[in-house]
Formats: C-alpha cells, structure tokens, sequence
C-alpha cells in the first residue's frame, strides 16, 4: 500500500471516530455498524478497502481503541468488487485480507498542565485490510458489495477519477519577481476537486560532505473544483513568483560555502471524485464548535465512503530567466551547472 493512502485511511478512520465520547454506557444496547473506507485509483495495482466495526464496553473508549479485537470481526467478511460497463458486469473481484504493519503506532504526548493528549489511538502497528491485486479499468463503474456472517449486506458504488495531465507551463516554468503565472489543466471525468502543489528539487555541496546532497522544498498552491464530473472543462490555478525567492530565502539555511544547483520542479494535481471532495468538505474542520458535524456516508448498510482519486505529476525545468535570476540576484550559493 502506497503511504498516501494509508495516511488518509488513517485519518478518515480517526475522523470517524472523534466526535465519540471517552466513556461508553455499559448498558446500552449495542448495534453491529460496519465501517467501510476504500479510496481506489486507476493506477493502483492494488485496491484496499478497511473495514472495521463500532465498539462498545465498559470503560474508556481510547483504551478499547488499542485492542485489535474491538475494532476487526472475528471472522473474514465476503467482499466482492464488480466492474459495469454498457451494461455489462466484469468478472467479480473477491476481495482477499492481509495483514500491513506501517501504520504509525501509538504515543502520548503530556502539556505543561499535565494533560494527556493520545496520538494514533488505535492499535497498531498491525492492520487488517481487505485487498484485491487486479488493476481497475477507468472505463467501468465499479460496486463494492460486503456480507456479513449475518446475512447483512452493505453496498456502494463509484466511478473512476480518469487520468489527465498539466498542459501549461509546457516546457518550463517561469517564477517571476512581480507576477503570478497559471497552471492550467482539464478536468478529467469523475474528478471534481483538485489540490495542486509545487516542489522545487535541487542538490548542494559543501566542505565536509561526503557527496553531493538530493534536497527539495514544497509548499501548497490552492485548490479548484470543476462544475460538474463529466470532465472537459478547463481548470487553472495561480501560483506566486515572488513566494516561490521568499520562500527559498527563509527555509534555505546558510551553510557556509555551499553550493547548490537549481533542479526541475514537481507540479503535482491530486484529484478527487465528488463522494471524496464532499466527505473531506463536511470534515475539513471549518465548522462553528457549537455545530454538530454531519456524518457522510456513501454506504448503503454501513457507514464510511467508497471514492476515488488520481494524482498526476508533471516534472518540468526552471526557465533560463528563473534560475539565472536565482544564481546572480540572492545570496543562496546557487551556481550554473557546469
């Protein structure tokens, strides 16, 4: 599993949890709720979907968040993914379980009033995760359909955030000291919101190192969404020039007598599909304290959502006016490659 989806797995999973209180009424009846998160990407050679259960018990809920058992069935679920096109099913996908062991484990940090604050407070490091490894075709419509031991089904369905790429800048790109420029794209079909980000890749050397250093500094531009999910429509975003040298002047450190050259820059688009952008919407935090947050869920049966994504990334140069401005004009150690 890529570490992006584990870490939105594992917030999605904290997310839907948070809202609980530390203290569970021992006496409440106590009502079988599957959860269910599964993010799928048309590049994925595998697809995982999470699923737990509520708990309920005696005592604190963060302790009983620790024990695998409140959170797994006893027992492996049927999970199936099926595939639709023109009205024609593909063979189903029989959803098999593994068990990962690189989620974060736990840890506790303590303030100066001597508060305790639980981080990762669910057991780890191990997790169970349903997975099929057979790569999803953009073209179909996929449903997700899980059965209890109960006979309880839960169901959901989504289509495939297409792939799609940066068309401007084209063969470089420009940060000038007085303007913003644009990146620009299209919308692909099934994606509806856009997070875009730059990193700007380059290497260093100094007296002492043993060899050249790979380093690179990233920072978030701003994030779109498209009118509909049919695709086509042109998108673009703005990104600053003059951010791009402050930037660089406030997190380069001053090494004494380095030298650094100036690499190609990442232009990184992740998109969503409308159940993920409305899902990350609802719980973006943006809420009074007084409002009760909605829970979303695309699950029929249970609760949790069933989306997609994708994620293009473009690597392109500095223009020659970019770095040349970046090697005479600021004291960075910045040099031409010879």
């Amino acid at each position: 599993m890529t570490r992006g989806l584990l870490l939105i797995l594992t917030v999605i999973i904290a997310l839907c949890y948070s809202s609980c209180s530390t203290d569970f009424d021992m006496y409440a009846e106590y009502k079988d709720v599957t959860i269910v998160y599964s993010i799928v990407d048309m590049d994925d050679d595998t697809t995982w979907v999470k699923i737990t259960k509520a708990y309920t018990g005696p005592g604190n809920a963060l302790l009983l968040a620790q024990n695998p058992d409140s959170s797994n069935y006893p027992y492996k679920l049927n999970g199936v993914i099926t595939g639709k096109k023109n009205g024609v099913l593909s063979e189903p996908l029989l959803l098999d379980t593994i068990t990962i062991t690189n989620k974060a484990t736990i840890d506790t940090i303590i303030n100066s009033d001597g508060d305790t604050t639980v981080l990762n407070p669910f057991y780890a490091p191990n997790q169970l995760m349903y997975f099929t490894s057979t790569k999803l075709n953009k073209d179909y419509v996929y449903s997700l359909t899980i059965e209890k031991n109960n006979g309880e089904t839960l169901s959901s369905s989504t289509g495939l955030v297409n792939n799609f790429s940066v068309s401007k800048p084209v063969n470089r790109i420009v940060f000038s000291e007085t303007a913003d420029n644009s990146i620009e794209w299209t919308a692909p079909k099934n994606g509806v919101m856009f997070e875009v980000s730059l990193k700007f890749n380059y290497t260093e050397y100094a007296p002492g190192y043993s060899d050249t250093l790979n380093k690179s500094i990233s920072w978030y531009v701003g994030t779109r969404n498209a009118k509909t999910s049919d695709g086509g429509e042109s998108m673009d975003v703005s990104y600053s020039g003059p951010y791009f040298y402050s930037l660089l002047v406030s997190e380069l450190p001053d090494v004494p007598n380095v030298t650094r050259w100036a690499g190609k820059v990442d232009i990184t688009i992740a998109s969503g599909s409308q159940v993920l952008a409305t899902y990350l919407d609802i719980n973006s935090g943006g809420a009074s304290l007084l409002e009760e947050v909605p829970v979303y869920s695309n699950i029929d049966g249970g609760t949790g959502i069933f989306a997609s994504r994708y994620t293009t990334t473009k690597e392109i140069q500095l223009s020659t006016t970019t770095e040349r401005n970046l090697i005479e004009n600021y004291n960075l150690g910045f040099k031409f490659k010879n």
